[in-house]
């Protein structure tokens, strides 16, 4: 086993120690309000796991961010203290893998730019559910780049190609699920009010 610390997994770390300490929330209460163990939050805050999409997606609902956002706050940019102009390189960009399903995620946009965009892939045959509480309080766009996403929006299901896009509504369950043989490419826009 490599002891090579991942960098990404280290600022996930601390970002949900962060958003749970702001809350003064134990871990058992964290625990409570996810859904997720403690052990795991508490393995997840040491940087000693990578949690997954679907573990992500319950963590952020707890605290009322999107996963998007949970991510792009752990991320934030070489540029940080200053206006957030510039070019970001893409060997720059940080990328988180989803361990269980290959899921690979890249924020575009800065913690300063006004709408959160990630390019998301999505390997043949990964299937990503999130809870209805991570699309709270967000409105949020899904656009296909490549290949097919079919896209379960509570009890409705979409069939989405290359150039389709889908406002999200209202919160609900919905699952993310590339049954193709090849990898879908997609882009998640989110439009955000105030910094969390």
């Amino acid at each position: 086993m490599s002891n090579i610390v991942d960098p990404l997994v280290e600022q996930i770390a601390a970002r949900v120690r962060t958003e749970r300490e702001r809350r003064r929330w134990t871990l058992a209460q964290l625990a409570d309000a996810s859904g997720v163990s403690q052990a795991m939050i508490s393995r997840i805050e040491r940087g000693e796991s990578s949690p997954t999409a679907v573990v992500l997606g319950k963590l952020s609902a707890a605290f009322q961010l999107s996963v998007a956002s949970l991510l792009a706050l752990a991320e934030g940019t070489p540029d940080e203290a200053g206006d957030g102009a510039g070019v970001r390189r893409r060997s720059e960009a940080a990328e988180w893998r989803d361990p269980a399903t290959g899921y690979r995620r890249r924020q575009i946009t800065g913690p300063r730019f006004p709408a959160e965009i990630a390019e998301i892939l999505l390997p043949a045959g990964a299937r990503v559910p999130y809870p209805a509480a991570a699309f709270a309080f967000v409105r949020q766009v899904v656009w296909v780049l490549d290949g097919r996403l079919t896209f379960h929006d509570g009890d409705t299901v979409h069939a989405l190609e290359a150039g389709d896009t889908i406002e999200l509504g209202d919160p609900t369950d919905r699952i993310f699920v590339n049954d193709a043989e090849e990898e879908c490419r997609y882009a998640v826009i989110l439009a955000r009010g105030t910094r969390p």
